[in-house]
């Protein structure tokens, strides 16, 4: 309605009303306040509720050679833990300014270099990376002079920074859970037989590592190949059950997975915790609601996600310096919940 039209409002109206300069209202509306004291930046912020001013984030963009978004490569759209990792940039990200766009690589390293490749980073104020294909050896052909950030299993020959799970550490912690609770068969859910650098391989890897410092053999026959989906963990264990393995206890590498497993199980008439125990990995919404609860364990995500925007804010800021590159390992919690109150010496499942 004409009556409720508001006239353009400039910086200028808003420096006139808190009866300062349009430099001051600049530093405070792009937060550079060092320099402006709290009662000037009161009647500046006022004077722009007051006025309705908003920033015309196109023009800014423009002359600040800023987009005010930052990208986010995952490998799957159909994944609790990608979907809890992106809500957690999305609101830290969105105290700084920034948006956050989401694109999904699918896991594949020609999806993840043509993630970095420099036509898509011009959209973006920087990138954070989601790796889901192994190493990091592939990015070397990358070049660009966009902030990125790094997320994955391990850092090895990148020259961005890289914000690392301690798939090993969480693995071993987890397993010993288990062992320390008696078991002595348990089915490694989506683990591989393989020596690399992968998520699987990796988490394999502290389960072995478990076994070997509590001086418990493995049955390689209960590395149980699977997706790390609900279905996969479900369709892993009626394997294993069909088969007629011996298994008294199951790491599922993921919690999806670790749920597929549960269910299974109960379709199955076998009591869990009391004759199979079970864990998971990653600490996902859906186990604290799962019967039993879900013990599993916790990587760090919260801290994660704070080093990720930390170490890119700081890129962004300092685009025109050198910065060192960056390792982050944050240490990884056992959570234990009901799934694993097994009593010591409970009989494996035959």
């Amino acid at each position: 309605m004409p009556g409720n039209h508001r006239p353009h409002v400039r910086m200028q109206d808003v420096a006139l009303r808190a009866g300062v300069s349009p430099q001051t209202v600049s530093n405070v509306v792009n937060g550079r306040t060092a320099r402006v004291s709290e009662e000037t930046r009161a009647r500046v912020i006022e004077s722009i509720t007051a006025l309705g001013y908003r920033v015309n984030q196109s023009a800014r963009s423009l002359r600040r050679g800023r987009t005010g978004t930052v990208g986010l490569g995952i490998p799957t759209l159909d994944s609790e833990y990608y979907g809890a990792l992106a809500e957690a940039l999305s609101e830290r990200f969105a105290e700084h300014g920034l948006r956050l766009v989401i694109e999904n690589t699918g896991g594949a390293v020609g999806a993840e270099i043509d993630s970095l490749a420099t036509s898509r980073l011009d959209s973006y104020d920087g990138f954070v990376l989601a790796l889901a294909a192994g190493d990091t050896d592939h990015l070397v052909q990358v070049d660009t002079e966009t902030p990125v950030v790094l997320l994955g299993e391990r850092a090895l020959s990148s020259q961005f920074d890289h914000v690392v799970m301690d798939n090993v550490g969480g693995a071993r912690q987890a397993t010993g859970l288990l062992l320390r609770g008696g078991a002595r068969a348990i089915a490694a859910l989506g683990g591989v037989d393989a020596d690399e650098e992968t998520m699987p391989a990796l988490r394999t890897r502290g389960y072995l590592e478990a076994h070997h410092a509590l001086g418990v053999d493995v049955d390689r026959a209960l590395l149980v190949a699977s997706t790390f989906g609900i279905e996969g963990g479900y369709g892993g264990i009626r394997r294993l059950l069909d088969q007629g393995r011996r298994f008294d206890a199951v790491f599922a590498l993921t919690d999806a997975s670790a749920i597929g497993a549960l269910r299974a199980l109960a379709d199955a008439g076998i009591r869990v915790p009391d004759e199979v125990q079970v864990i998971g990995f990653d600490n996902t919404r859906a186990g604290r609601f799962s019967v039993p609860r879900l013990s599993t364990v916790e990587p760090g995500n919260a801290a994660r996600a704070d080093s990720v925007v930390e170490l890119l804010m700081s890129r962004m800021r300092h685009q025109d310096g050198h910065l060192e590159r960056r390792v982050v390992v944050h240490p990884v919690t056992l959570v234990e919940r009901e799934s694993t109150s097994s009593p010591p010496g409970a009989r494996a499942r035959d």
